[in-house]
């Protein structure tokens, strides 16, 4: 795999610790501006919106530059954004800075997972896009921990200053590492992005990563109490099984990356088909503390499988301008994070039980395959040529244009 790959990775791992941290940093926030833990709460979802609004905004603002120009100024922003968090005087610019930092996270897994895919041989797309976010998985097992304990260290600013030096770190790396030859602007501009994201199989496709992740944070929103109330953990053992998690998800994501480049359709069935099972059998495995550790693993790893087929799967739906579709998908994500999140609450709400957010996961599980098999229904109607099962890999518009150009 090419070096240009750690590029993108060291831009995934600053990202994914910025998006997570805050969770851990929450109670010191809020002691040193003098808020409610709630109301520090909205620094998450500031940073959320910041990714739902960023993600298609900055995808279509930037579709005539090259794509190597794009990933180095979103980075430029992730830093700025950061940077003023470290210095922000009270809580609403805190707010608007972690807004800030949200806007460039989703544009940069979208365009890099589309440079990422045009620096390697076709049957290593799904490898080469599941590299990129491995420092995004990486980050929740060494990245969210460390910067969590620098802040309860040394105060939560020097977390934000440690990721900003990421962030300049991820800049040098593009730079030095993407080349130009790879990263042209697409012919067809912002109209060829526009005109993708009219396709139906592109909206299925997002609709598919709603549902199937929104399985995953509809569980894993509420895991917390799931591992002290039903596992028997003490509060001070959540964080090293949270990093069990990521191990889980850094597991899935290289699994599933390798495996959706023999077959696509296969690999996002099968992870979803895992996300249902695994989801299901929830309620029993936090019956346990060993099989509770199991269970988190599990889930990390199930759902991750899913990450890099549906992330091709948006960019071979709309492979005349994968950009903004592939950064709609980031937004997907998110929106994801949010409904999912909401889903478990109303099913801890109504009483059901510390482990019946896990059991609506397993629904929107559910949900995901069907949409999924409506999607793969919609690409048989319109014939074997929409429904390759290996992205991109027989179609490669940016470096067949790079040939003949």
């Amino acid at each position: 795999m090419p070096l240009a790959l750690l590029a993108l990775a060291v831009g995934a791992f600053g990202i994914g610790t910025t998006e997570f941290v805050m969770m851990g940093l929450l109670p010191d926030v809020a002691d040193d501006l003098r808020i409610s833990i709630p109301a520090a709460g909205h620094l998450v979802s500031a940073y959320a919106l910041g990714v739902v609004i960023g993600a298609p905004l900055l995808a279509a603002v930037t579709a005539r530059m090259s794509r190597r120009t794009v990933l180095i100024g979103l980075m430029v922003l992730f830093v700025l954004g950061n940077a003023l968090s470290a210095l922000a005087p009270d809580y609403h610019w805190l707010l608007a800075a972690r807004f800030l930092s949200g806007l460039p996270h989703g544009a940069f897994f979208g365009v890099g997972a589309v440079v990422a895919t045009n620096l390697v041989a076709p049957q290593r797309k799904a490898r080469s896009v599941s590299l990129m976010f491995l420092g995004l998985t990486v980050a929740n097992i060494a990245g969210v921990p460390v910067a969590t304990l620098m802040g309860q260290d040394l105060g939560w600013r020097a977390t934000f200053l440690g990721v900003s030096v990421i962030g300049a770190a991820a800049i040098a790396s593009l730079f030095l590492l993407i080349p130009k030859d790879h990263t042209h602007a697409p012919s067809g501009g912002l109209r060829g992005e526009l005109v993708a994201l009219r396709s139906l199989p592109v909206w299925l496709a997002l609709g598919t990563t709603v549902a199937g992740f929104g399985a995953l944070f509809s569980a894993y929103s509420y895991v917390t109490p799931m591992l002290t109330d039903a596992a028997g953990y003490a509060d001070a053992s959540v964080t090293l099984l949270l990093a069990l998690f990521g191990v889980g998800a850094t597991i899935g994501n290289l699994v599933g990356g390798r495996l959706s480049d023999h077959s696509l359709r296969g690999t996002l069935f099968g992870g979803l088909t895992s996300m249902v099972v695994v989801l299901l059998l929830f309620p029993l495995l936090m019956g346990a503390q060993w099989s509770a550790a199991l269970a988190v693993t599990l889930l990390g790893t199930a759902a991750f499988i899913t990450g890099s087929p549906l992330q091709l799967m948006v960019m071979e739906k709309a492979s005349a301008g994968p950009s903004l579709a592939s950064s709609a998908n980031q937004a997907a994500f998110n929106l994801a994070n949010a409904g999912g999140a909401w889903i478990g609450g109303l099913a801890l709400a109504a009483g059901f039980g510390v482990t019946s957010p896990a059991l609506a996961g397993a629904a929107l599980a559910v949900l995901g395959l069907a949409v999924a098999g409506v999607a793969h229904a919609v690409d048989r109607r319109r014939g074997p040529l929409s429904g390759r099962e290996r992205v991109i890999a027989t179609h490669v518009p940016e470096q067949a244009e790079t040939v003949h150009g």
